[in-house]
């Protein structure tokens, strides 16, 4: 039997713009109901047995009556299965969960207790689009913890979600689109749920690493570009919203960390995902994303190269010039970042990647052969994927010692998108010698990385410099640009060595996918 879906976008707006939303023209023509008050607890055994098993289970009243709700954690993005029915009061219905696969993971006699609750005043509509029936709830409200580990016990909410009830996933893109022309809007990837959680358990939303995605034999290769594309988005946005509140290079890092695992995904899956938009997209993606290379390049030279630097060199005083004169062109940088995160273009973006992600021509063009591409088995697709990408890194690192500049950076370029293929495609790889080969590969693969990086730190180093030199900044500065590249230059012999040797080690580990 297969599992009921929900099929959902969460956006996040202030107050006054979804008052203004709801004032709009496109929603002054749906049908409006009533506004209610929604009173939500969420409960887990004392252990966490569902959350640790990706499952939420709530019971909310409202004017109705009471509903119990159990949920797939999800990846916070768009669709996930949910079961539903209606219970006599505040508390689970045990019963209610028999025919659910939280009836497992809690055994016969669970003890359940509630960890926090979330109250929203809701407002909501029903809007046809084209084919499409949308539900439009707009909620506004708050997540109370009242046993959570830090004195912040409560934190607002402000968003608005879009629940397709029936038709088409394009038309719930296409009215989100239009709503974000009207007002700002971001795509929200945290659930209530998942709030209350960090919430009840004292934790921020702080800078936040790839998580692991999980990925079933028994999904088709679309089924998996679309959950790793996901991944990536989430990872991004929640790094975003850190940069958003306050400077942060290590939410920096992992928000570009984030796109250019996108990029790669979209680079492994060319194949199956080409259309007339792909390239139009990924273009797009990578203009709208290069102000973060250049602030994670400052980054990386003031907090790394440049300490080292004056260590080295404790009497050169003109190192201390060259800091100011890049600490200037870093906080420029950001701004620059920021700039481009508070455009409307960038969050219209993102909505539109999604969009496209879920709905955009590559699941219906190709013909037979496109389906048949687009259903083969994701084991099937991710060993194709990955046998080549090996190969591809094993023929451009031969020799590596005696690449130019150019050439490494290809074998770069290429050893990363095996590293994140490896990661990607990870969940699929579960048995007990699938994941010893695969922690061998990828030490390997992450020690040739780690060489080649150190060597493109160095190649982006002299563009720094250069770029100081060529700007005419003053003799000291200068001086001490190229003192500094003199030093950083007599590593790379040595890195070189490193990554030669890592490369052999690559080659000779056996793969993990056969």
């Amino acid at each position: 039997m297969s599992e009921p879906k929900e099929i959902e976008l969460k956006l996040i707006c202030n107050a006054a713009d979804m008052c203004a939303l709801q004032a709009s023209t496109r929603l002054q023509g749906a049908a409006a109901k009533d506004e209610d008050q929604l009173n939500s607890a969420y409960f887990d055994t004392p252990d966490r047995l569902l959350q640790e098993a990706g499952y939420i289970l709530r019971v909310r009243r409202s004017r109705d009556g009471y509903v119990q709700t159990a949920k797939a954690a999800g990846d916070g993005l768009i669709e996930r299965s949910e079961w539903e029915r209606a219970v006599s009061g505040p508390e689970p219905d045990l019963d209610g969960l028999r025919k659910t696969p939280l009836a497992k993971v809690l055994g016969k006699r669970p003890t359940l207790v509630p960890l926090f609750t979330v109250s929203v005043e809701r407002g909501a509509y029903e809007v046809e689009r084209a084919n499409s029936r949308i539900e439009v709830a707009m909620d506004r409200g708050g997540i109370v913890a009242p046993g959570a580990k830090r004195k912040t016990q409560a934190v607002s909410i402000s968003e608005i979600e879009l629940e397709l009830k029936n038709g088409s996933a394009a038309d719930l893109f296409a009215l989100a689109r239009e709503f974000a022309d009207e007002v700002p809007l971001r795509l929200g990837v945290r659930s209530k749920a998942e709030r209350g959680f960090a919430l009840a358990d004292g934790k921020g939303e702080g800078v936040r690493k790839a998580e692991p995605i999980l990925l079933s034999d028994d999904l088709t290769a679309a089924e998996a570009f679309r959950a790793i594309a996901h991944a990536c988005l989430r990872h991004m946005r929640l790094n975003e919203d850190v940069l958003l509140d306050h400077r942060d290079a290590s939410a920096l890092h992992q928000m570009r960390v984030a796109i250019r695992r996108l990029r790669s995904s979209f680079s492994l899956f060319k194949d199956l995902i080409a259309d007339d938009r792909s390239e139009v997209i990924h273009a797009e993606l990578k203009r709208l994303s290069e102000p973060l290379g250049r602030a994670r390049n400052l980054d990386v030279f003031l907090s790394d190269t440049l300490p080292a630097e004056r260590a080295r060199h404790p009497d050169k005083v003109e190192l201390l010039n060259l800091e100011k004169h890049l600490e200037a062109q870093r906080l420029e940088a950001y701004r620059s970042v920021m700039r481009g995160l508070q455009s409307e273009e960038w969050p219209r973006f993102v909505l539109d990647l999604l969009g496209w992600i879920n709905a955009g021509p590559w699941l219906s063009s190709g013909g037979r052969k496109g389906a048949l591409a687009r259903n083969q088995p994701a084991t099937a697709f991710a060993a194709g994927v990955l046998h080549k990408r090996r190969r591809q890194v094993k023929k451009r690192g031969r020799d590596l010692q005696n690449l130019n500049a150019e050439d490494r950076h290809k074998v770069r370029i290429a050893a990363k998108k095996l590293r994140y293929g490896a990661e990607f495609f990870a969940g699929l790889y579960t048995g007990r010698k699938e994941r010893g080969r695969q922690k061998a590969f990828t030490t390997a693969l992450s020690d040739m990385q780690d060489s080649l990086g150190a060597l493109n730190d160095i190649a982006t180093g002299h563009e720094i410099i250069d770029e100081i030199v060529g700007a005419g900044a003053d003799s000291s500065a200068s001086f001490a640009a190229g003192l500094t590249m003199a030093d950083i230059e007599a590593r790379s012999q040595r890195l070189l060595a490193s990554a030669a040797e890592a490369h052999t080690a690559l080659v000779e580990v056996r793969p993990f996918w056969r």
